[in-house]
């Protein structure tokens, strides 16, 4: 098994230089790609959007960029984890997030917390994916 991070220049940089973006997995016939959790900011660092929805959009583009980084896509979703800091936005954030999955649900973990590394953000979503090796 061999595990490689990444930070894609086809989607934002991570906030920090600490972290990668992605962890690629060598599963041999496939690959796990295994997300940082991601918010919505633009190339600046600056958070994109001030409700629940642009913000949902503005993240799962960053996600579909990551993912197609790895030739991978929403339909190899396999798991996604939602931090909200109001559980009352769920429904804004299940129909902005249904615009990018709109296949088999993959399995999904939502929390509330009662806050994010920045006091703007509204949400935080982490994806793992499973994509096939072609050859």
């Amino acid at each position: 098994m061999t595990v490689t991070f990444h930070n894609p220049p086809t989607a934002p940089a991570p906030f920090a230089d600490r972290y990668a973006n992605l962890a690629s997995i060598d599963l041999g016939s496939a690959t796990m790609l295994v997300l940082s959790g991601q918010v919505a900011l633009d190339e600046s660092g600056n958070v994109v959007g001030a409700d629940m929805g642009s913000q949902t959009e503005a993240i799962f583009r960053s996600i579909g960029a990551l993912l197609a980084a790895h030739g991978a896509g929403f339909d190899d979703v396999v798991h996604i984890r939602t931090y909200l800091t109001d559980m009352s936005l769920l429904p804004e954030y299940g129909a902005a997030r249904r615009k990018f999955i709109t296949g088999k649900p993959p399995t999904s973990t939502t929390v509330e917390v009662s806050r994010l590394f920045l006091p703007e953000a509204l949400l935080e979503v982490e994806v793992t994916a499973v994509v096939a090796n072609s050859g």
